[in-house]
């Protein structure tokens, strides 16, 4: 059983910073790299960006780069996501899961965490 459960998000004005929180239990995912994915209203669900479990490789969404910090603390099984900068088209609900080729690796999703930046 596979569950993840993500934090953090809110609402914000545009240039502000959040952080994502995501606990993951109920099986191995050291397999795979963690990482954060976001579905916009009317969107289909995108890649933002992975990390390896050690944390030595992380990978990013281009719209994403150099704003948003990926990290992870494996003693935990949770991972992070910081975001500055954030810009109106960043609003989303933001998910976790385990990634594969910039694709989620597992069927199961949590409930998400809402991240809604004003202009």
């Amino acid at each position: 059983q596979v569950q993840l459960v993500e934090s953090g998000g809110g609402l914000v004005q545009a240039g502000g910073s959040l952080r994502l929180s995501c606990a993951a239990s109920g099986r191995t995912f050291s397999s795979y790299p963690m990482g954060w994915f976001r579905q916009a209203p009317g969107k289909e669900r995108e890649f933002v960006a992975a990390i390896s479990w050690t944390g030595g490789s992380t990978y990013y969404a281009d719209s994403v780069k150099g704003r948003f910090t990926i990290s992870i603390n494996n003693a935990k099984n949770t991972v992070y996501l910081q975001m500055n900068s954030l810009k109106p088209e960043d609003t989303a609900v933001y998910y976790c899961n385990a990634v594969e080729a910039r694709r989620p690796a597992f069927a199961s999703w949590g409930q998400g965490t809402q991240v809604t930046v004003s202009s």
